[in-house]
């Protein structure tokens, strides 16, 4: 297994970075993914499975969902029964490992709670887990001041220079990885893993300068009052009930600032590839693992509110030669197909016993449209705010298992403002949703969650049994 000669492998992660900032038409300023992005096939429609980082994390590196990789919440949030990664379970690094890879992590981890890449088979790695610090000296900011809470910082611009940010040292540790590693016979397979663009939004003084925030325009959604959405999400909304429309706009100012942060180090370890050689002989991944309300209907950061400016992912692979360039595929991509797919590509053995699938027919171009569905699901953080989500054809569907549904038309309302789960037009669509969501629950073997027969659990449109009824709901449509 080991003769054959793999490509080199180079994920590059951000956190908490939307969709948006990496299209043509963004005021985000990323020229270095952009590059990629024009050498490579980006996924248009890709969504993560999980509005936070554990969840989303283990799942790219599994190829599960959350109810099968156990890492249902994030590793800080609560005690190790409530969510715990199953350890067992065959990994991204693992595979690769198999086939003979030298394995780098430098940056977040976040997957499970030790903190021990070591034990999913990486020989070199320096994250979060090491104790480092990267002191920043505020010049203006934005506190949030609430009766009871802590004060805390949203944004802000800091006067240290990009290279004594954090994302400049771990860049620089995958920059030493690879040159490590750059004529050994293995082939290697580098993560880096920035914390930007995730909030706080403070960001380096230089790169702030980029942008104007009078300039910034806020999301079509910013002045939904949400009457037609689940109440949580108001109560989210009151958070930032003090902020100005110009708050909101430098909140954007220095998250743009710290996606071109990221960008530049993008640049860096692009610039070692060419300069080495290892260009065409290196796959290169780039993503996030959620992105960011970052205004959309008047709200910031993640969490509960299912809007896909917090699904919707950066998700870009290039290599020249192999893959066609410039492409946009179209097709529903999901975080747990990125294993799968970048296995087939390196020519490498897949995982038995995952959920993902691989897009390869995407990026062969035999799947350029809303063809497939994809699905994800949230377990409420710390207070339990369970729900489960599915993109099929141009509708979206929200199970909100605490206050009534959401169900969107994407086609005609891609900002979200118009929930439709109550017009009796739509009565039939979501109940083909709805089905759809027990498909997929079914296929993955998601018991907790099936197993909703008692009457106080039976509030969904129609229940987990969607065969018996299938018929009624395709003459309905």
């Amino acid at each position: 297994m080991h003769n054959k000669k793999y490509p080199n492998i180079l994920f590059l992660v951000s956190d908490q970075q939307q969709q948006a900032t990496i299209t043509p038409e963004s005021p985000c300023h990323m020229p270095n993914v952009a590059g990629l992005r024009d050498s490579g096939v980006m996924f248009s429609q890709a969504r993560t499975v999980n509005a936070v980082c554990s969840p989303s994390r283990a799942s790219l590196m599994t190829g599960l969902y959350p109810h099968n990789h156990g890492m249902v919440d994030n590793t800080h949030c609560v005690e190790k029964f409530r969510a715990d990664f199953q350890n067992e379970r065959n990994m991204l690094s693992k595979q690769l490992k198999a086939h003979g890879y030298r394995l780098g992590y430098f940056g977040k981890w976040h997957v499970e709670r030790t903190g021990s890449p070591e034990a999913f088979g990486f020989d070199q790695f320096t994250t979060e887990y090491h104790g480092l610090e990267f002191p920043r000296t505020l010049g203006k900011s934005r506190i949030i001041k609430q009766l009871g809470y802590n004060d805390r910082v949203l944004y802000g611009i800091h006067r240290e220079s990009i290279e004594e940010t954090e994302e400049f040292f771990f860049y620089d540790q995958g920059i030493e990885f690879i040159r490590k590693y750059q004529n050994r016979s293995e082939p290697w397979c580098a993560f880096i893993s920035t914390n930007a663009p995730h909030d706080p939004y403070i960001a380096p003084k230089e790169l702030y300068k980029l942008y104007n925030p009078s300039e910034i325009k806020l999301p079509e959604s910013f002045d939904d009052a949400m009457e037609d959405k689940p109440g949580i999400y108001r109560r989210l909304k009151s958070v930032w009930q003090d902020l100005t429309r110009q708050d909101f706009q430098e909140a954007t100012a220095c998250y743009y600032a710290n996606c071109t942060l990221v960008d530049s180090q993008v640049g860096r370890v692009m610039d070692l590839l060419e300069a080495t050689g290892q260009r065409e002989n290196t796959i290169i991944i780039y993503l996030s693992d959620h992105g960011d309300m970052m205004g959309g209907h008047g709200l910031l950061c993640k969490g509960v509110p299912a809007f896909d400016e917090s699904y919707r992912i950066p998700l870009i692979i290039s290599w020249p030669g192999h893959i066609p360039s410039g492409d946009v595929c179209a097709a529903y991509a999901s975080i747990i197909d990125v294993a799968p797919t970048v296995l087939e590509l390196a020519g490498c053995q897949s995982m038995n016993d995952i959920d993902g699938e691989s897009l390869m027919p995407c990026i062969k171009g035999e799947i350029d449209s809303l063809d497939r569905s994809i699905y994800a699901e949230f377990f409420g953080q710390r207070l339990s705010c369970s729900q489960r989500i599915v993109w099929k054809d141009k509708y979206k569907y929200v199970f909100n298992s605490f206050d009534f549904d959401e169900l969107y038309d994407l086609s005609t309302d891609p900002a979200e403002l118009k929930n439709l789960t109550n017009d009796p037009q739509y009565r039939s669509i979501a109940g083909m949703m709805a089905q759809e969501m027990w498909r997929k629950a079914k296929k993955s073997m998601d018991q907790c969650f099936l197993e909703t027969e008692y009457f106080m659990f039976r509030f969904a449109p129609i229940g987990p049994e969607t065969e018996k009824i299938a018929s009624i709901y395709n003459r309905g449509a």
